[in-house]
């Protein structure tokens, strides 16, 4: 079966003046559909500027991508918008909804790029089955501010997921959590995944790249493991063992 994602000897240099600094070095990399892959690393491992090019945001120095068989080199900047917004869907630490627009909106936003255009019945069509997938279907109506950090990841989600992607890209998703939090989202992501929703996300926390099947460390611009997450964490037990913990702290 051919990769949704593969990278092919890829590098990225960036240049200030004269200075030359290879973010990437080299980076070969196969994600197949239905995979749900951690990317992990400290800052300045060529993590970030990994997840940039699989976004479809930055280009190779020099290799290749291809995005579900598609060259992304061999695109003009209308064609690479036109697959960013088909085949993928974003999902940040910073939630980036709009305050002054309410749940079912914020996830329409994505449908507004489309062409043709969708109608406006469609469009809420669309956006409330988004939010059913992430159990916010009847927050539809609410702003981010009548909504908890959590639910307001999970409007992120939905608005992630509206334009059905072949590919769900989340970038420090539970950066802005708390811990128990962190575990209902990253429990999202598991249900969506088990929809066969692939799934690549960069965190640099161990735990939450736990609850992965697949884990990708980077350092220095290359790959030094690439592994299947033996001991996997599962939202439903963690936030069990949560409760149970919180529970023992209140009865002492």
């Amino acid at each position: 079966m051919e990769p949704i994602i593969k990278l092919e000897d890829f590098r990225r240099t960036y240049r200030n003046g004269s200075l030359e600094v290879q973010a990437v070095r080299g980076v070969s990399l196969e994600i197949q559909v239905g995979e749900f892959v951690a990317i992990m690393g400290a800052s300045g491992s060529g993590k970030s500027t990994m997840m940039n090019t699989i976004g479809c945001l930055d280009r190779p120095t020099s290799g290749r991508y291809l995005l579900d068989g598609v060259d992304i080199g061999r695109l003009n900047r209308d064609q690479l918008a036109d697959l960013r917004n088909r085949k993928l869907g974003f999902v940040f630490q910073g939630f980036n909804l709009l305050s002054r627009t309410s749940a079912i909106e914020n996830v329409e936003l994505p449908i507004l790029y489309c062409r043709p255009s969708v109608p406006a019945r469609e469009q809420y069509r669309r956006a409330m089955k988004a939010l059913e997938m992430v159990g916010l279907a009847d927050r539809a109506d609410h702003y981010p501010n009548q909504l908890s950090g959590g639910q307001q990841q999970r409007v992120a989600i939905a608005r992630a997921l509206v334009n059905q992607p072949r590919v769900l890209l989340a970038d420090e998703p539970t950066g802005n959590l708390d811990t128990r939090t962190s575990i209902e989202v990253m429990g999202v992501f598991q249900a969506l995944n088990d929809q066969g929703i692939t799934i690549v996300m960069v965190t640099h926390e161990l735990d939450i790249a736990s609850f992965a099947k697949r884990k990708v460390v980077m350092r220095d611009g290359v790959i030094r493991t690439d592994e299947l997450v033996t001991s996997r964490l599962h939202a439903a037990e963690a936030l069990a063992k949560v409760d149970a913990e919180q529970k023992a702290v209140h009865l002492a």
